[in-house]
């Protein structure tokens, strides 16, 4: 994927269509609106400036009746995260209680995305800290039909079936589209779920073209199953109730084959085996988030580098660019400077530059401090975020050290 392009010559032409005839400045976005008509576009507040923190914008959006709304985006600069939980734009159907199209961050634009009438809600959401240039997008007003075969998606409640991606198995699924199909069983059933074949744009992180695959019928990424990319097909899927949503999303460029998947009911089983787990469990919540014993341990580190490297989930070097204390844990952002061992960690991108979450459970042990350099391993979250622990190993990071990083690197543990 080419890096994104300069901001100011990307902008010229999309403020000069959104300028007003009349007008002699550049137009200003604010906060949210009702707009209506055959097209038109919505930015962030203060768009092309940095938008402020803590807010909440809405804009809701109509076109004519008996047509539907396309919404592309010309540029996104928000706060990158691999579940976009701090700044982020939503997409809904409809203009009130509709199903979520889709939530995006970041710098990559998604395809274009598509209402299933003449309504749709834009939300932005932004919180107290790192904030970019915002978004500026153009709706339009489209017939149902003129999206031909990329139409796709829909609710399936039948005791077993089949989805697939438009065009399939004839040809490439299609640039710059997004479906998303809601599976939902009786109540007291649940739903297997079964790729027989898959071949989705490559990417380490899944940005570009996906699959996402959630528990419920809301798009919700507390409750995201897997996001999946690539021409392996992802393992079989359990629902935890009895509702699945798949969504799919393309974006602007390159496409692959697609997929097939599958779809069955089955009952519910008792739940007799989660009692055992709970009673072994309890014993050890201390590891699981922070407490008191776990953070009155003695911070100090142990071992070398050779002797933590195997044993870590993840090794890292970075600047720290980002520190925020949340109920008692670190919550940093890591500039990297090159990665050692990958693991499961979720490394962003935007152009050449990487970063990463870590969460420090313990927030004064290992001790960081914003701006300066270190080496981290630890392990990594369901989420994709590091944790590093008392005992983790964490030290500030010397060129000197690069000649033993590099050669772990190639070491097989």
């Amino acid at each position: 994927m080419p890096p994104a392009a300069p901001l100011l010559p990307l902008l010229l032409p999309l403020l000069a269509a959104a300028r007003p005839a009349a007008a002699p400045h550049r137009p200003t976005f604010a906060c949210g609106g009702v707009v209506s008509g055959e097209s038109g576009f919505i930015g962030s507040e203060g768009f092309p400036g940095v938008y402020p923190p803590n807010s909440k914008c809405t804009w809701k959006i109509t076109v004519p009746e008996g047509k539907v709304v396309v919404l592309s985006f010309r540029y996104l600069d928000l706060e990158s995260d691999n579940l976009c939980r701090y700044d982020f734009v939503d997409i809904y159907n409809g203009h009130a209680n509709g199903q979520r199209i889709g939530r995006f961050c970041g710098t990559v634009k998604p395809g274009a995305l598509v209402s299933n009438s003449n309504k749709m809600l834009v939300q932005m959401t932004s919180d107290a800290n790192t904030a970019g240039s915002g978004f500026i997008a153009k709706f339009s007003a489209a017939e149902p039909h003129e999206r031909g075969d990329q139409y796709c998606g829909g609710r399936l409640e039948k005791p077993s079936g089949s989805f697939q991606t438009p065009n399939w198995p004839e040809r490439d699924y299609p640039a710059g589209v997004t479906c998303s199909w809601h599976i939902v069983a009786p109540k007291n059933q649940l739903i297997e779920l079964k790729f027989e074949k898959f071949d989705v744009e490559r990417d380490n992180y899944c940005r570009y073209d996906y699959v996402a695959v959630f528990n419920g019928g809301e798009i919700n990424d507390a409750k995201r199953i897997g996001k999946y990319c690539g021409d392996s097909p992802p393992a079989p899927i359990l629902s935890e109730k009895n509702e699945l949503l798949i969504q799919f999303l393309s974006d602007l460029s390159l496409t692959a084959d697609g997929f097939i998947g599958h779809y069955n009911f089955r009952p519910k089983k008792l739940p007799t085996t989660t009692v055992p787990p709970t009673t072994t469990t309890t014993p050890s919540t201390p590891s699981l988030k922070p407490t008191v014993a776990l953070c009155q341990q003695k911070c100090k580190r142990s071992g070398t580098l050779e002797s933590n490297y195997c044993s870590s989930n993840f090794v890292i070097t970075g600047t720290v660019i980002t520190a925020i204390t949340r109920a008692g844990s670190l919550h940093a952002t890591i500039s990297i400077i090159n990665v050692y061992k990958e693991g499961n960690l979720a490394i962003q991108q935007a152009g050449k530059s990487m970063s990463a979450k870590i969460v420090v459970v313990c927030k004064q042990c290992p001790l960081i401090r914003r701006g300066l350099n270190y080496i981290i391993m630890g392990q990594v979250e369901e989420d994709g975020r590091g944790k590093v622990l008392p005992n983790s190993f964490v030290m500030s990071f010397k060129a000197k050290n690069q000649k033993i990083l590099n050669a772990l690197k190639n070491r097989t543990c």
